[in-house]
C-alpha cells in the first residue's frame, strides 16, 4: 500500500513539474518574446549601446534562445537585475531565464531551487587597484577598504580570503558594477573586487586603463552560466542545448559564414547534420522545429565568434580564451554529443 501511495505522489509531482515546464515554453510563445534577466550593465557581457540596444557575451545567449524558440533573435525583453534582485526575478517568473555573470554553487542549485544549464564562462575572483598604490599582491591589502557587490559569492570569498591570510579589510557595500566603478574611481575604496572578467570589462571603460592594475591572485572558482527555475525541465533542456549548440558549432567548424551552405543539404558529418536539422529529429525532442539550433547559431555566431566579438583579445576587454578555450585546445569548454 505504501508503495502505491509513494508512486502516486511521484506521479502527481511529475505532472506538476511537467505543467510548470510546459507553461514556461507556452508563456514565451504566447508572449512572443523572451524575458531574459541580465546584469545592470557590464561592457562586453551585457550593456545597452548608444541606441539602447543590448549587446554582449551574455546577451548573445538570450538572443540565441529567442531565435531557437521564437525564430527572432530580437524578440527579447532584457530585464536588468542586481546581485540582490536577480534570484527574486527568476523565482517569481518576472524573467524566464538569467544570463548574467552568476556563479553555479550548491546552495543556489539545491536551496534556492535553480537549475544551471551549463557554464559559458569559467572565471575567478580578482582585485583591481590604482597602479600608484604600489601594491603587487592581494596579500598586501591589510586594512584596505574594498568595494564589494552585496548578495554575491564575491562577498563570501572576500571574507574567506582575508581570514585565511590573517589580514583585515573594511567593506564598502555596492549594489551594481556602475556604482562600484564610481566609488573606486572616487577613492571611496582602495580596491574593487569581483570576477576577473568583470574587472577587465570595467577597467576597459576607464579614461586611462593603464593607471589601474588587476592583481595576480585569483582567489576562487566562478563557473558562470545561464540558469532557470527548478521544475522547468523541458525549458531547461531548451536553454541548455541552445548553449551547447553554440559550443558544438565552434568545435565542428559551423560558423555564421558557412552555416547556410552546411544546412542546405545533409553533408558527410552526421553530428553537423543533426545539429542543423538536416538529419534526425532532435528538434522534435525539445518541442521545437528542425532548424532551432541553426537559428540559434545564426543569431550571433558560434561560441568562439561570440567570445571574439564581445570580450576577446581584439576588443577593449582583451580577454584571452584561457580556460574558456575548447577542450581540444586545453580549455574546459565542452558540449555533450548531439545524438
Amino acid at each position: 500500500m505504501k508503495k502505491t501511495v509513494f508512486l502516486g505522489a511521484l506521479t502527481v509531482a511529475g505532472l506538476a513539474a511537467g505543467a510548470s515546464a510546459a507553461a514556461t515554453l507556452d508563456d514565451v510563445k504566447a508572449r512572443g518574446k523572451l524575458n531574459c534577466g541580465v546584469t545592470t550593465g557590464l561592457v562586453g557581457f551585457a550593456a545597452p549601446d548608444a541606441n539602447g540596444n543590448w549587446e554582449g557575451f551574455d546577451v548573445a545567449v538570450c538572443r540565441a534562445v529567442a531565435a531557437a524558440v521564437l525564430g527572432d533573435a530580437n524578440a527579447v525583453e532584457f530585464v536588468p537585475t542586481t546581485g540582490k534582485t536577480r534570484f527574486t526575478a527568476l523565482a517569481s517568473g518576472e524573467v524566464d531565464m538569467l544570463a548574467r555573470n552568476t556563479t553555479w554553487t550548491l546552495s543556489r542549485d539545491a536551496d534556492l531551487k535553480f537549475t544551471f544549464v551549463g557554464v559559458n564562462y569559467y572565471d575567478g575572483q580578482g582585485f583591481m587597484v590604482h597602479k600608484d598604490m604600489g601594491v603587487s599582491s592581494a596579500k598586501e591589502l591589510d586594512g584596505a577598504t574594498v568595494c564589494i557587490q552585496t548578495g554575491t559569492t564575491t562577498e563570501l570569498n572576500l571574507a574567506d580570503f582575508f581570514r585565511a591570510n590573517n589580514i583585515s579589510y573594511e567593506p564598502v557595500p555596492i549594489e551594481t558594477n556602475a556604482e562600484g566603478q564610481q566609488q573606486y574611481l572616487a577613492g571611496a575604496c582602495d580596491t574593487y573586487t569581483t570576477d576577473a572578467s568583470g574587472l577587465a570589462a570595467t577597467r576597459a571603460t576607464f579614461e586611462d586603463p593603464s593607471a589601474h592594475v588587476v592583481l595576480p591572485e585569483i582567489i576562487s572558482k566562478e563557473p558562470l552560466g545561464p540558469l532557470v527555475r527548478h521544475g522547468d525541465n523541458e525549458w531547461g533542456d531548451i536553454v541548455r542545448w541552445t548553449l551547447n549548440a553554440l559550443i558544438s558549432a565552434e568545435e565542428l567548424g559551423i560558423t555564421s559564414a558557412n552555416i547556410g551552405e552546411l544546412s542546405a543539404a545533409a553533408g558527410d558529418n552526421p553530428e553537423i547534420n543533426r545539429i542543423l536539422g538536416t538529419e534526425g529529429n532532435l528538434g522534435e525532442m525539445l518541442g521545437l522545429d528542425a532548424e532551432w539550433a541553426k537559428r540559434a547559431i545564426m543569431a550571433g555566431g558560434n561560441y568562439g565568434e561570440v567570445f571574439a566579438k564581445n570580450i576577446g583579445e581584439d576588443t577593449p576587454i582583451a580577454l584571452a580564451r584561457g580556460l574558456n578555450a575548447q577542450w581540444q585546445d586545453g580549455g574546459l569548454i565542452y558540449s555533450p554529443p548531439f545524438r
